[in-house]
């Protein structure tokens, strides 16, 4: 094993740790907002996915100008599910908790059992993207263009997503209904407003991942589970609720991913992930950027 591989293998852990991030931010600042978790997350990466798909097979558009279309389709998705069901599962006046887990993870085998149905279980992709099959080397290191492309756009997307929630007064109202639901109503603010706007922005970011993932992964039914999976990990490894964590604990699952492929097959390069994610709960429960 030479230090190129090494190095090599490590950019391509980190390009795909920043798209891992990115799809988790958007899990992290729902459970932060509301203390929900959104089961559906996976399908929601589907959906976006198919839709770029779709965007580039009946109108030729690029997923990399397709994106900022699927991103605000799924802030309005993420809007109507908050507003047609998630809601009235918060309403609950018992095993509230269960009542959200099983209407979201409800919601996600409707959504895949819908995709089955209507796109049939067939793997598809998009094969002539700007940006599909294309590398650059820096220093004799490979990065593929879509990776690459992608690991920008979700340091942007984490960027912006910063200065909104710290620097605009609707983010500001985000943190404050976020600490005490019940005091915003005092001040004029209405709560139900926030969380669909809270639910359209997570379902925005994943659709953002989503779009620039379609130029590069295969586009199937069930292609949002093992996503969602490594979402979750990630959110419990940087911490439940902490933007921040989500984002910098998709950096390091990416990471670890890399370097258990060099040291285990393939195949089970998920065995680090896993590993590492139970060593930080014996260690720090809460997560590495948890405050609760």
């Amino acid at each position: 094993m030479t230090a190129q591989a090494i190095i090599q293998s490590l950019a391509s852990g980190l390009l795909m740790g920043l798209l891992y991030g990115l799809i988790a931010v958007g899990l992290a600042l729902i459970f932060g907002l509301m203390d929900v978790t959104n089961f559906a997350h996976g399908e929601f990466l589907m959906i976006a996915m198919y839709l770029s798909f779709f965007l580039f097979a009946f109108f030729a558009i690029d997923p990399l100008l397709s994106a900022p279309l699927v991103a605000a389709a799924l802030f309005i998705f993420g809007a109507v599910v908050y507003l047609l069901i998630v809601r009235f599962a918060m309403r609950a006046k018992a095993n509230a908790g269960m009542v959200q887990i099983f209407t979201t993870f409800g919601l996600a085998i409707v959504m895949r059992g819908l995709a089955q149905f209507f796109f049939t279980p067939d793997y598809r992709s998009i094969p002539h993207s700007w940006l599909g099959g294309k590398t650059i080397s820096v220093a004799g290191i490979f990065l593929p263009e879509p990776q690459l492309v992608g690991a920008l756009v979700s340091i942007l997307a984490f960027a912006g997503l910063y200065f909104f929630i710290h620097r605009t007064d609707f983010g500001r109202a985000l943190e404050a209904t976020r600490e005490d639901p019940g005091a915003v109503a005092l001040v004029g603010i209405d709560k139900n407003r926030v969380f669909a706007f809270g639910w359209g922005l997570g379902a925005a970011l994943v659709g953002l991942a989503g779009a620039i993932m379609a130029s590069f992964f295969y586009i199937y039914p069930d292609v949002g589970a093992s996503f969602a999976l490594i979402a979750y990990v990630t959110v419990a490894l940087g911490g439940f609720g902490s933007v921040f964590g989500a984002f910098a604990g998709g950096i390091i699952v990416g990471l670890v991913e890399a370097t258990t492929a060099l040291v285990l097959p393939p195949s089970l390069k998920s065995v680090g992930i896993y590993a590492v994610y139970l060593l930080v709960v014996f260690i720090r429960p809460r997560g590495l950027f948890g405050s609760i």
